[in-house]
C-alpha cells in the first residue's frame, strides 16, 4: 500500500474511534484584568491579557497549555479551580481594586493553598498604603515574595520612574532565567520593591535586576519569583509600561518562562519561545503611548 495512502487511513481511523477529541490541557492559565485609568498606550491591561493568553497558547516548545481571560475576578468556581496558575495585570493587585476585595482574597487563598502559581505584572505587582496594616504584611507578600509599595505607601516607598534601562537576568540557576539574555528598553521598572522587614525570605530568588536609578545607580530587583512551602510558585515581573515592549522578545520571554514555571510546568533549556505578536490584533487603544490629556483650566 503506498506510504501517504496508510498514513491518510490511520488518520481516519484515529478520528473514528474518537481521536477528534482534544486531549486534556497539561496546565491552565487563568489571566485576570482588573481595572485600569492608564492613558493609551500604556498599561493596556486588556489587550495584554488576550495577548499573555495567545503567546502562552501558541508556544512552540510548551504544548498543551491552555488559557483564559477573565474581566474582573471570575465568579465561577470551576474556573478557579482548574487553574495551575493565575496571571494578575492591572492597576495595582486587582483583588484590592476589585468589589469585594475580602471575598475575592478569600476565594484566592484557596487557590494558593491548593499550590496554584501566581504571577503579577507592571502595576499589578503593587499594593497601596490602604491595602496593607503598617507593618506592610499582606497575602501577596506571601504568595509572591515581594510587591511593589505604591507612592500611596505608608511603610515603604519603592519608585516608580520611566527611562532607558538595561535589564540583566540573575539567578542563572533559575528556570526563569532560561533562554533570554541582557536587554534594554524605555519603560518603568519599579524599583526598591518591599520584600519584607528583613528583606528577602528564604525560598524567594532574584530573577532578573538593573542598574537604577541612572543618575545614582545600584542593583535593583526587578523580577523575582518564590518556590512556596505549600508547593505553589509565584514571580512578579515590574514591567512593562508601554504596550509596545510586548514585542520584545527577550522580555516577552521573561513573562511566559514566569507564566510556564509556576503552573509547574518545565521551562525549556532555550525558555518559552513564542511568536512575535501583532500589537494590533488584541485591540488595543492604542500601540503607541499618547499624552495624558492636561486638565481643563478652571473658568
Amino acid at each position: 500500500m503506498n506510504t501517504r495512502l496508510a498514513a491518510a487511513l490511520a488518520a481516519v481511523l484515529v478520528l473514528c474511534v474518537g481521536g477528534s477529541q482534544a486531549a486534556e490541557p497539561t496546565a491552565r492559565v487563568l489571566i485576570v484584568v482588573g481595572p485600569s485609568t492608564h492613558y493609551p498606550g500604556s498599561h493596556e491591561v486588556a489587550a495584554g491579557g488576550r495577548l499573555i493568553a495567545y503567546c502562552i497558547e501558541q508556544a512552540s516548545n510548551v504544548p498543551g497549555i491552555a488559557a483564559e481571560v477573565s474581566i474582573g475576578w471570575p465568579q465561577d468556581a470551576a474556573q478557579r479551580q482548574r487553574a495551575s496558575t493565575v496571571v494578575f495585570i492591572g492597576d495595582t493587585f486587582p483583588p484590592a481594586r476589585l468589589p469585594e476585595t475580602s471575598k475575592i482574597i478569600g476565594e484566592l487563598s484557596e487557590m494558593m493553598d491548593r499550590g496554584c502559581g501566581i504571577v503579577c505584572v507592571h502595576y499589578a505587582t503593587g499594593l497601596r498604603g490602604e491595602d496593607v496594616p503598617p507593618d506592610g504584611d499582606h497575602p501577596l507578600l506571601r504568595w509572591m515574595g515581594g510587591y511593589f509599595a505604591t507612592g500611596k505607601s505608608t511603610h515603604h516607598k519603592s519608585i516608580a520612574r520611566v527611562f532607558d534601562a538595561t535589564i540583566e537576568p540573575g539567578d542563572s540557576t533559575h528556570p526563569v532565567t532560561r533562554g533570554w539574555k541582557t536587554f534594554s528598553l524605555n519603560d518603568e521598572p519599579y524599583y526598591n520593591n518591599y520584600f519584607g522587614p528583613g528583606g528577602m525570605v528564604e525560598g524567594v530568588s532574584i530573577i532578573a535586576t538593573a542598574m537604577l536609578p541612572p543618575e545614582n545607580p545600584k542593583r535593583e530587583v526587578v523580577a523575582w519569583g518564590i518556590q512556596r512551602k505549600d508547593g505553589g510558585r509565584g514571580v512578579g515581573v515590574v514591567m512593562p509600561h508601554f504596550y509596545r515592549n510586548w514585542t520584545d522578545d527577550d522580555l516577552r520571554k521573561l513573562i511566559m518562562n514566569a507564566v510556564v514555571w509556576t503552573a509547574k510546568l518545565d521551562v525549556p533549556a532555550d525558555g518559552v519561545a513564542t511568536p512575535k505578536p501583532d500589537l494590533l490584533s488584541f485591540q488595543p487603544e492604542s500601540i503607541e503611548p499618547k499624552p495624558r490629556p492636561k486638565p481643563a483650566k478652571a473658568p
